[in-house]
């Protein structure tokens, strides 16, 4: 599964009032892992920032003199999304300026969302915390991902924030027995393939994974004084129905 990682800065906080991007930034992960390819421009956005816009991203127009045209890096930037999973926090923001931007340039680039797929983080996080305040700075703190470098706004570097957090967030999902079984490695594992009916894929953890694993275990106790795993492992964790 390939995913992008994606986030956005604009001159304000709606298209419809003419705002436009000044930044896109992307991070490419294949079976949840970063491949190292990535896709980060800043945007000469052709108008003023909105009060208060240019306080979040340190940006300025005169930096942005010189940049190009969203226009002009829209086939490369479509080239580097198409086919993916894109996951944004917030997505209703940063796709409705995407789409927007893409308007603009006539009907021959068609829709961003014919092209990808959307999985907002934020709404998952809504969902996994609710009640809570689940913007990007408080799931990193939530998560244990290390954000202290954030001063401002800037796409790439939420983009990174935003991949730690997103893999903290989902860490597990499809990987203990709720997939379908594969064939071959994945992510690291070796997946022994079994019947259907039969007992569930097992699955070889490299120590570099087991030790990361204790880790993150050993920081949630800190936090929180104990952990899920140590529920299950004492036998007083949740029971598991099992079907036919």
């Amino acid at each position: 599964m390939r995913h992008i990682i994606l986030d956005t800065e604009t001159t304000g906080l709606e298209w419809r009032k003419g705002n436009r991007v000044v930044e896109i930034g992307c991070i490419e992960l294949v079976e949840r892992r970063p491949t190292g390819r990535t896709f980060h421009r800043y945007l000469n956005p052709g108008r003023e920032f909105e009060p208060g816009a240019q306080e979040v991203t340190g940006l300025t127009l005169e930096f942005l003199a010189d940049k190009p045209r969203f226009g002009e890096v829209a086939d490369e930037f479509l080239a580097f999304v198409d086919g993916a999973e894109l996951v944004i926090h917030n997505a209703a923001f940063d796709m409705g300026f995407l789409e927007h931007e893409l308007s603009l340039l006539g009907e021959r680039y068609g829709r961003l969302r014919d092209r990808v797929t959307v999985l907002d983080s934020l709404e998952l996080a809504r969902q996994r915390y609710p009640g809570q305040r689940n913007s990007l700075d408080a799931l990193c703190r939530r998560l244990g991902v290390d954000n202290s470098h954030r001063q401002l706004h800037g796409a790439l570097l939420d983009a990174q924030l935003l991949a730690e957090a997103w893999l903290a967030l989902t860490a597990g999902q499809g990987e203990i027995g709720f997939a379908a079984p594969e064939r071959g490695t994945a992510a690291g594992r070796t997946v022994v393939p079994v019947a259907p009916s039969g007992p569930r894929p097992v699955l070889v953890v490299p120590e570099e994974d087991r030790a990361l694993h204790l880790a993150r275990v050993e920081a949630i106790r800190g936090r929180a004084g104990r952990s899920l795993w140590d529920l299950v492992e004492s036998g007083d964790g949740p029971a598991v129905a099992a079907t036919a």
